[in-house]
């Protein structure tokens, strides 16, 4: 068979097993297996058990079960629930206060867990009914919870940039700092976003009632958001100094945040025996989930460049004769087509062995590459028809919502997603500026 031949048929076959409703993992996995075995021959288990080998025996692929272990514990210590509290008061007298104090918290949140699920999970059962009786229209409520819980996926501690830099051959902490800035930019335009409607048309996002705020002394305002803003801040300059500084390496901060994380359960009494076996429970079934796919991809992807597929596909790419911002268009768009219908973790393992060499023959900052990548990522997550928050949000069964409300809630969002890909492709100082003053060129 071709290399070209064995592209397609390749992908052809992901495609069909994905849409029969296979799980990713094990289509890519079976994919790999039925290929490898026809034009390979049985010397291809040996490929599989090296890829698969290497795996294993990656030291920074342990900063991922460190990192959701972190962010299991501070979902666990109710932080998020105090910081969100106090930060609705705080900001109540404002016209889209509350919406702006969602978005805030999940800034917060997302560089305490890095876990997508978790921060909109949390967020929705925080948030959604509290900003629906104060009178707040469903699309927006829906649509800036959705939005705020998915920065978890590319502010530090991100799982995906550890994951990313993993197979990009990147620095896991520059890479991690990369994501800081683009991360925070789109948070701040969600909060313009949230600010100027609100201020347009209060009717979708009133302030607190007078009545309630009352109730509550500025003074205790302001103490419960210090209470509840210092120690995952401290939390947030430890694990991320600890990079930043050189004092330690991705992993190894991970180890001190989830220690850190689980002082701040003690801190807060919310540790209990039951707590506590469920938080490593969850912990385990994310990281088991996130292992097999990585198991299956890599035995896809072995089998795939074996035949030639990947170098097919780069010259092909190449050969569209589309020029070097014209095929950095392309990628882009593959990747919102792709986040349509497939998790990260799939679309990172499959297209990186494409892409990475294209970026690099047409002279790429490989940094910079795979940071856009990240933020292109982020809106995955809100694409219809299968964006991971759309649903976690509709699980949460929140009276009065509909999936449409939330469908047409997240495309205003999208579109600032949008804007924020272009705000970094055209000022990519935006993205490595951080990495290159922290730790250099």
């Amino acid at each position: 068979m071709s290399p070209e031949m064995a592209a397609i048929g390749m992908f052809v076959t992901l495609v069909v097993f994905f849409f029969m409703g296979h799980p990713l993992a094990f289509a890519l996995g079976g994919v790999g297996v039925m290929f490898g075995f026809l034009f390979i021959g049985p010397q291809f288990f040996g490929i599989f058990m090296d890829r698969i080998y290497g795996t294993m025996d990656n030291f920074v692929l342990v900063a991922i079960t460190l990192f959701i272990l972190m962010g299991n514990f501070l979902t666990m210590s109710g932080v998020a629930d105090g910081l969100f509290k106090a930060l609705r008061i705080l900001l109540g007298p404002i016209r889209g206060g509350v919406g702006i104090a969602v978005i805030g918290v999940s800034i917060v949140f997302a560089a305490c867990t890095g876990i997508i699920g978790a921060s909109v999970v949390t967020m929705g059962l925080l948030a959604g009914p509290m900003l629906i009786r104060y009178g707040y229209q469903k699309e927006i409520s829906m649509g800036l919870v959705a939005a705020g819980g998915s920065l978890g996926i590319l502010i530090p501690p991100s799982i995906m940039l550890v994951m990313m830099a993993d197979q990009g051959a990147l620095s896991a902490g520059k890479l991690l700092m990369a994501g800081v800035v683009p991360g925070v930019t789109l948070g701040a335009l969600y909060m313009i976003y949230i600010a100027i409607r609100c201020f347009v048309n209060p009717k979708i996002g009133p302030p607190v009632p007078a009545d309630e705020l009352a109730l509550i002394p500025m003074s205790v305002r302001i103490k419960d958001t210090i209470r509840y803003a210092v120690p995952p801040l401290a939390l947030i300059f430890l694990v991320l100094g600890a990079i930043f500084l050189g004092l330690a390496t991705p992993t190894e901060a991970a180890g001190v945040g989830a220690f850190a994380a689980f002082i701040m359960v003690i801190a807060y009494g919310k540790l209990t025996w039951r707590n506590f076996a469920d938080c490593l429970y969850q912990t385990s079934r994310t990281v088991t989930m996130v292992i097999i796919i990585i198991v299956g991809a890599t035995c896809f992807t072995g089998v795939f460049l074996g035949l030639g597929g990947g170098t097919a596909l780069v010259n092909a790419i190449l050969g569209l004769g589309l020029g070097k911002w014209g095929t950095y268009v392309l990628i882009m768009i593959i990747y919102i087509i792709l986040g349509c219908f497939i998790d990260w973790i799939g679309i990172v393992m499959i297209t990186f062995p494409i892409f990475l060499p294209v970026a690099q023959q047409l002279g790429f900052d490989m940094l910079w590459f795979v940071a856009m990548l990240a933020i292109n990522l982020q809106m995955s997550f809100l694409t219809p028809p299968f964006g991971y928050a759309l649903f976690y949000l509709s699980g949460l069964g929140i009276e009065g919502v509909k999936l449409s409300h939330i469908y047409r809630g997240v495309m205003p969002f999208l579109i600032l997603q949008a804007i924020g890909v272009v705000i970094c492709t055209i000022f990519p100082e935006v993205v490595v500026w951080l990495p290159h003053v922290m730790l250099g060129k």
